[in-house]
């Protein structure tokens, strides 16, 4: 029998005493032994699929992470969820869908693990919504969990350069500009993604990974290797393990995600000019532990965080390029040692952060990883701007940029693909600031990313010479100056719904505002002419999600977080 004492885990539901006979029987169907019944049971949930790349190597890393848990005297149950990958999704109404999965992963893992009362989660999770979606609900239930990342893909090669998938977006603003032959688009896309694995650059998948070593989520160095190393599975394996020594020791999520861990995961992001879409996925995993912390929280760590690694789309290098010179721990020390982390904070080895780090040295002969000395910019790779044309704020990434302040036209746009249409017609003149609107969390529904629109742009030379704003969001890929999240979106009567062509937009990510040159007044008289506009989702998932979902400022959440709680699931 069992050595562990269940009177306290949630699986004694399911397996114990007289009661949990019809339970056990379903167990004894699926070649369990009467000891693998009576041992905690471990919830070890993917989102593998045959989607993309980003998830294809997560089944073969449960494997590894159930022998972890196994070899520990637990009962692993595998078990996966859906993904949207970003990069297939991108540039039509399938970006729709995107956003909308974080929560339908959190839910469905959740539902999974109350469903059958797993007493512990490990996590593994490839692409850009499903890191923070798997984040989230491990806060939310708050059993001893686990992160783990699927790994970054390998860089591609076209002739002689190393190449991505933002290179390929690019591609085609390049074979809409004439400068692209359909032969050498066809050479690039052959030759972008080589491997299994999430975008290579520091988008949002690579950013979130960095994420969930700095919060502590993740065992050290678990981010770094790309998919198809096998050290992948030692580090699967390892964190099946520390799981179960979680459940020993009963620490939990909530004692990991903590205020300060999470201004940890802020300045990494700031640190490695990381994704935009960590001004959502920070204040969502932050509201599943009720702990204060939005867009403006972020972007005050951002503020104050230099720039330290030189990765794409703002810099030179990918993933795999930081994981050669010592992963995202070289950046963490730096960034410790600068006196930018709180060291103190617990994490999933039962250690601090700073015990974690002990030993870890920045190599001196190479430019991945800046000293905090000798930063790359003094303020953070993502700033917050705030204005009467975004009153509960917006974000833009400025690594990559030189010019830090834009001043120019409107030119307004009521969907993503009405502005793409104009670019690629090149329908735009330098110094217009492109204004693509309605495409928020609600009115969307779903808050596209637009790197199909900012590639284009790219592609055709015209990436510094305009500008974008959006109550929608940007890839983590995006490069240029390039303004999301601006709230309030335009569906609810933001200030960005009211604008019209010709009205002169001023950004400046020195000072952090986002205005828009038109006094109260008039803003005033144009709201009251103002009628929502109505999508075309009245039905079905986009329409629940556009039903319940948020401001963008406090990320884009669909329901009221661990402050209307009653009970904790791990409680029960």
């Amino acid at each position: 029998m069992s050595k562990w004492d269940k009177s306290k885990l949630v699986s004694r539901y399911v397996t114990e005493g007289a009661k949990s006979a019809p339970h056990r029987a379903y167990y004894y169907a699926m070649g369990m032994t009467e000891e693998e019944i009576h041992q905690p049971l471990v919830g070890v949930a993917t989102c593998w699929n045959e989607a993309a790349p980003c998830n294809i190597s997560l089944s073969r890393q449960a494997q590894a992470v159930k022998r972890g848990v196994s070899t520990s005297e637990a009962t692993p149950r595998e078990f996966t969820t859906i993904t949207v990958t970003d990069g297939i999704a991108m540039g039509h109404e399938g970006m729709r869908s995107s956003l909308v999965s974080r929560e339908v992963i959190a839910d469905s893992v959740e539902l999974t693990m109350r469903g059958h009362c797993y007493d512990a989660l490990v996590g593994l999770a490839g692409c850009d919504k499903s890191l923070p979606g798997m984040m989230m609900v491990m806060v939310r239930l708050n059993v001893p969990s686990v992160f783990m990342y699927g790994g970054t893909i390998l860089p591609g090669k076209f002739r002689g350069e190393n190449v991505d998938i933002v290179n390929v977006f690019e591609g085609v603003g390049k074979h809409a500009a004439g400068e692209f032959s359909d032969a050498d688009l066809k050479e690039l896309e052959c030759v972008a993604c080589p491997s299994a694995g999430a975008c290579g650059g520091q988008f949002t998948a690579n950013t979130m990974a960095c994420v969930s070593e700095a919060m502590g989520l993740a065992l050290p160095n678990s981010a770094g290797a790309p998919a198809p190393y096998e050290t992948r599975d030692e580090y699967a394996e390892a964190s099946g393990k520390a799981v179960v020594d979680l459940l020993k020791k009963n620490i939990r999520p909530r004692d990991i995600v903590t205020l300060e861990s999470l201004q940890n995961a802020a300045a990494v992001v700031a640190a490695t000019g990381g994704s935009t879409n960590a001004g959502l996925h920070l204040p969502a995993i932050a509201h599943e532990a009720g702990i204060e912390f939005d867009l403006h929280d972020v972007a005050e760590i951002f503020k104050k965080t230099p720039l330290i690694a030189n990765l794409r789309p703002g810099g030179k290098y990918v993933a795999k390029d930081l994981y050669d010179v010592g992963g995202v721990g070289v950046v963490l020390k730096e960034l410790l040692d600068g006196g930018y982390l709180n060291g103190n904070c617990l994490t999933v080895t039962g250690k601090s952060l700073a015990e974690n780090l002990e030993g870890v040295k920045r190599p001196e002969d190479q430019d991945v990883v800046y000293s905090i000395k000798n930063p790359i910019r003094q303020t953070g790779g993502v700033v917050g701007l705030r204005g009467n044309l975004a009153p509960e704020g917006a974000i833009v990434k400025i690594a990559g940029l030189e010019e830090l302040v834009f001043e120019g036209p409107a030119r307004c746009f009521d969907t993503e693909e009405d502005c793409f249409k104009a670019v690629q017609n090149r329908e735009y003149e330098d110094g217009d600031v492109l204004v693509i609107r309605y495409e928020g969390p609600r009115g969307g529904p779903g808050m596209r990313e637009m790197l199909s629109t900012t590639a284009a742009l790219y592609g055709q030379g015209a990436g510094g010479k305009v500008a974008l704003i959006t109550d929608g969001r940007f890839s983590g890929g995006t490069r240029g100056f390039c303004v999301g999240h601006v709230g309030p979106e335009a569906a609810v009567g933001g200030p960005i719904g009211l604008l019209k062509d010709g009205d002169i937009i001023r950004i400046d990510a020195v000072e952090g505002s986002l205005e828009v040159k038109l006094s109260d007044e008039e803003l005033t008289e144009r709201r009251k002419s103002w009628t929502p506009r109505e999508h075309n989702y009245q039905s079905g998932a986009l329409w629940k999600y556009a039903q319940t979902v948020g401001s963008a400022e406090k990320g884009a959440v669909t329901h009221p977080g661990a402050t209307a709680e009653k009970h904790v699931f791990v409680d029960l």
